[in-house]
């Protein structure tokens, strides 16, 4: 499929919602309309946030597929980050400013290979929109693993909506788990890969890893381990931790 090239977007808030205490969820109309793979992200214009009140510019993966009407961005409020509470402060009605579509970071596998997607955190966003898109049920993978790691139950997000598409094969890690939450796994994406080795086929699946910096750091080194060549792993960096940090808190 041919990229199209990124172009001024203005888009007008439609609907706001709270997924978790620090994650909203936001509809917006977009003007014009656009086409876009899913995987890609929306450029967010962030007027006067610069140095000497120059406009900021901040990315945010689109969440809803591309035949869906209304642009869905998933955003985890950040105290301090210029783009998520500009974000937030966006009343019904309010529109804004972005450039799109950018991005590499989109469904390529087909029929002939397993498929396993790793997100933490907002990082699910890309797959909610992989999953829910034309070029997904055209190219469905031979299986699909989806694993999402987060610190405790209040952090998961969309489980309700994929668990239907996915069953067993939503795999939930919570650095915090209890009995309450169906399917969940205590630990992070990275302990069950170690831990489930003979579940994958390691040369014949595409790994698509998508949130935390180091997570991501950590699984390639997994995915090394076991032979899988670069070129069948797809990354998409949210989060670069400090110096010391680890993805322990996902």
């Amino acid at each position: 499929m041919e990229k199209t090239k990124p172009s001024l977007i203005e888009a007008k808030l439609v609907h706001k919602k709270q997924l978790t205490h620090d994650v909203i969820e936001l509809h917006f109309e977009s003007n014009p309309s656009f086409s876009f793979q899913p995987g890609q992200f929306y450029s967010v214009i962030v007027p006067g946030a610069g140095p000497g009140g120059r406009d900021l510019r901040r990315a945010y993966s689109i969440a809803s597929g591309p035949e869906n009407r209304l642009m869905e961005l998933c955003v985890k409020v950040v105290e301090g980050g210029p783009g998520t509470q500009y974000l937030d402060s966006l009343k019904i009605g309010d529109t804004m400013k972005g450039m799109a579509p950018y991005g590499d970071f989109v469904y390529k596998t087909g029929s002939h290979k397993d498929v396993v997607f790793i997100a933490t955190g907002t990082g699910i966003a890309p797959y909610r929109s992989m999953l829910y898109s034309k070029i997904y049920a055209d190219n469905k993978a031979r299986s699909v693993k989806l694993l999402f790691g987060a610190r405790d139950q209040n952090d998961l997000l969309y489980v309700d909506e994929l668990k239907p598409v996915l069953g067993e094969n939503l795999i939930l890690m919570l650095s915090r788990c209890n009995d309450e939450v169906p399917g969940c796994h205590k630990g992070r994406v990275t302990d069950w890969l170690r831990g489930n080795t003979v579940s994958i086929h390691w040369h014949e699946t595409e790994f698509y890893l998508c949130g935390n910096g180091a997570m991501i750091d950590e699984v390639k080194q997994i995915l090394a381990g076991h032979g899988v060549e670069k070129h069948n792993i797809h990354q998409e960096v949210y989060y670069k931790p400090k110096p010391g940090e680890t993805h322990a808190s996902q």
